[in-house]
């Protein structure tokens, strides 16, 4: 067997395998806040361990290419591992830690960036109060641009006894929440997807005798764990199950890659196409099937689905448009641009007028010409790929120098992209999709110029190659970045895959012909 056909085979597999709930990497912020609610450390000791062998250098956890996701985790991983004293390295990882959030800049200390962690106006202060009691004295940031947007939240929370199951705000429970009567487990035994959320709930529920549903919760957080691929109890991931999310944008990117409709991946995809066909409905889908619906899920769920040839309503879209953008979530404090990128593609493919969200994506560029400030992905190359791809759908004679020029000039040494220190298979693979898309539109120069870049990754990713191989690096913003595992191996196996072929088109063709 050839890599190319190791590549499918490896791909369908991973595609066969959507039906556990979804693949997510292990989660600091998690892992320490259901470390910190279950209180028992007896029993839990190797997650303990875990935690702390995830701290870096420097004292904080989370990665130092992005400062502005370490604050949460690092809160949690010390409010937990202070509780865990006896353990070794605890008292000096705790150490550590407030050394580092002591000499940390505050991110919120006079406004709240567009792509702060989910939830961080709730989480933040409330884990800064709490280390506050603890560790008075201690010169912490305090986050103060958070603490209105907080205030107003609670106000509202504070008018409502019951959230509907899925509802947004569940996701962030583990921050406000006290009384187990404000959610109740959802079919999958969770509160919000989240298992730091359901950790909490159940906690409070223990405590305060209500305990009919906390067998549910138990069994989602050992599920939970399971979908990490640790093997250790009581490391959860970030988000929890990914049941839409997952299925929805693999097939998406194998559309990026020119994969949708390859023979060796049809019964698969079409497993997954009957699925989605079954579950979207006139209200949209959301990234777990028991989660409120959003636009960024549904309008990829659209894409899909038409590019299989179905023929879904673009209602179940239109819900989230207010004036000329698209919300991923009623009520969200700023608008997505990876969002409304999605929303001009599956209206496009679907044959419908767009101008309000083309005009969006073609504004929302940075001054590279390229797309980033993305409050869903770290990297810039994740949004360009599909803002690339969107604004080209139905439009053969689409052109964009300044977008090509800034992709070509970012391609690092080594032969990839990255957003951080280093080049990633997975950032290295977008850059791969916006190419091709830009391949077929440029005269015979600058198509050369595109099969140079994409041979120095080739080079670059055969090198890195393993089969098999589980994505670590986490690129995905949540509460901090994570790494939706299946989601980040199609992208690279795709990348990949399409790399092989323009190698073998450019042999054939003594010229830059793309695949």
């Amino acid at each position: 067997m050839n890599l190319s056909e190791q590549i499918l085979s490896e791909m369908r597999h991973l595609l066969s395998d959507m039906s556990d709930g979804g693949s997510v990497g292990p989660s600091v912020y998690d892992t320490a806040r259901a470390l910190q609610f279950h209180g028992n450390v007896t029993g839990r000791q190797d997650a303990y361990a875990w935690l702390i062998a995830q701290q870096q250098a420097d004292g904080g956890w989370g990665s130092a290419d992005f400062p502005l996701f370490r604050h949460g985790p690092t809160w949690a991983a010390l409010l937990a591992l202070q509780r865990a004293d006896p353990l070794p390295g605890a008292a000096d990882a705790v150490h550590a830690a407030t050394r580092f959030l002591e000499r940390q800049p505050d991110p919120y200390a006079h406004a709240v960036p567009e792509d702060a962690p989910i939830g961080a106006e709730l989480i933040l202060p409330q884990l800064c109060d709490e280390a506050a009691s603890l560790l008075g004295g201690v010169a912490f940031p305090r986050h103060p641009a958070l603490l209105p947007l907080r205030q107003a939240c609670l106000a509202k929370l504070g008018a409502v006894a019951t959230l509907p199951s899925g509802h947004p705000l569940l996701h962030s429970w583990e921050a406000w929440g006290t009384s187990p009567a404000t959610a109740c487990p959802d079919d999958d035994g969770s509160i919000g997807i989240s298992p730091a959320a359901t950790a909490a709930w159940r906690a409070h529920a223990v405590t305060q005798g209500r305990t009919p549903h906390v067998g549910r919760t138990d069994g989602y957080l050992q599920a939970a764990s399971r979908a990490t691929r640790t093997g250790i109890e009581g490391v959860v991931p970030n988000v929890w199950p990914i049941n839409v999310f997952e299925p929805c944008w693999s097939l998406y990117t194998l559309h990026l890659a020119g994969l949708f409709a390859h023979p060796a991946l049809a019964e698969a995809v079409q497993v997954i196409i009957a699925q989605l066909d079954a579950r979207l409905g006139v209200r949209g889908l959301g990234p777990a099937l028991h989660f409120a619906a959003d636009a960024d899920d549904t309008a990829v769920a659209l894409c899909v689905l038409r590019l299989a040839g179905r023929d879904p309503a673009a209602d179940a879209l239109r819900q989230f448009e207010t004036g000329e953008l698209f919300v991923t979530f009623p009520g969200e404090r700023n608008a997505s641009v990876s969002t409304n990128i999605h929303a001009l593609h599956a209206l496009r493919i679907l044959g419908k007028p767009a101008a309000g969200a083309s005009a969006y994506v073609q504004a929302n560029r940075n001054a590279h010409s390229v797309w980033d400030n993305e409050k869903w992905h770290v990297s810039w190359l994740y949004p360009t790929a599909h803002a690339v791809a969107a604004l080209a759908q139905g439009n053969p004679h689409w052109r964009d120098e300044r977008a090509l020029a800034g992709l070509l000039r970012t391609q690092r040494d080594d032969g990839g992209w990255g957003a951080g220190r280093a080049s990633t298979f997975e950032e290295t693979a977008y850059a791969l999709f916006a190419l091709r898309v830009m391949d077929g539109r440029e005269a015979p120069a600058g198509r050369r110029r595109i099969a140079q870049a994409v041979a120095r990754a080739l080079k670059w990713m055969l090198a890195r190659h393993a089969a098999h191989a589980l994505p670590q690096t986490p690129l995905w913003i949540g509460k901090e970045l994570y790494c939706p595992t299946r989601v980040v191996r199609v992208a690279e196996l795709a990348g990949l895959w399409l790399a092989l072929c323009w190698g073998r088109h450019v042999s054939a063709e003594g010229a830059g012909a793309g695949p």
